[in-house]
């Protein structure tokens, strides 16, 4: 699990550390750079307040599937994390 995060989104937003990505097929073959897929599944590392009407559902810790460009990239103390609105979660696994 990630470390404590101290970004705080506003309303509706959620931080997520993506998971690992593949180096390696079921079969034992490398996967090159260039053919690597990005992640759709990743950690919960901290959530909004949620909108007025509408209460996040998603807590710290939960492990979720996301849409394959959902989210926005950034990079926080060295650390790559998604910032996406909680309707681009998918499911929560």
């Amino acid at each position: 699990m990630a470390k404590n995060v101290k970004l705080k989104p506003l309303h509706d937003r959620v931080v997520v550390k993506p998971g690992q990505v593949e180096e390696k097929t079921v079969g034992g073959i490398i996967i090159p750079d260039t053919a690597k897929e990005k992640p759709q599944k990743g950690t919960v590392v901290a959530v909004g307040e949620g909108k007025k009407d509408e209460p996040i559902t998603v807590k710290v810790g939960d492990t979720v599937l996301y849409g394959k460009y959902s989210g926005t990239e950034l990079q926080y103390e060295g650390e790559d994390y998604l910032i996406m609105r909680e309707s681009d979660i998918l499911a929560i696994l």
